[in-house]
């Protein structure tokens, strides 16, 4: 004996609600940002945040580029400057730890660094983009790694500063501006995503 046409129709119907139920529960509950956050306030010891520069429209930099000459770069726009200064202001909200702040020397991630006003800025080479010219990638990326090794058991979170190309040859993500991964190394070498944070 097969069931009526209204006890499938309920049937289907309870099945219906409950997939719905659980589909709110799994999207109120998933939020890796958030713990990632968390992690950082609660016990920021070895944690590093590789974050992208903010906004700076564009891609590269100009032909003319130097170095000691913001002018020749690609800087942030207006709307770079304030999604820096967010930035800074969702670290200070939360209470993040702050051990050092490193950044490229190129101008975008220096500005990005000081008007997120965390700590003083240190510039650093090795964090310095190789997007047009390959050939200095890998001790470029060898002396960040040993950079994140040393900080494993240092108090406070080490952030820096950097491009999109430093931060996808350490962790394999192709981070937006604006955007960080978090890292941690391991006893044993190993330099692990722990998450990541979205642009503010």
């Amino acid at each position: 004996m097969f069931p009526s046409r209204d006890l499938n129709r309920s049937l289907l119907t309870a099945i219906a609600v409950a997939l719905m139920t659980s589909s709110c529960r799994e999207i109120a509950t998933a939020a890796p940002d958030s713990l990632t956050w968390q992690r950082l306030r609660q016990n920021p010891t070895g944690y590093v945040v590789m974050l992208r520069h903010a906004e700076a429209p564009g891609t590269g930099d100009p032909p003319e580029f130097r170095l000691d000459d913001c002018t020749t770069q690609r800087n942030l726009s207006p709307a770079g400057r304030t999604q820096a200064e967010r930035i800074g202001q969702a670290f200070r909200r939360r209470q993040i730890q702050i051990a050092q702040v490193f950044s490229s020397q190129w101008c975008r991630c220096l500005d990005t660094a000081r008007l997120m006003q965390l700590g003083a800025v240190q510039p650093l080479p090795a964090l310095n983009s190789f997007f047009q010219n390959r050939q200095t990638e890998g001790k470029q990326t060898a002396a960040v790694r040993q950079l994140i090794q040393r900080h494993r058991q240092t108090p406070g979170v080490l952030l820096l500063v950097t491009h999109q190309v430093n931060i996808t040859a350490i962790s394999g993500i192709v981070p937006r501006s604006g955007a960080a991964v978090v890292l941690k190394a391991t006893p044993k070498g190993k330099i692990e995503v722990v998450g990541e944070l979205p642009p503010e």
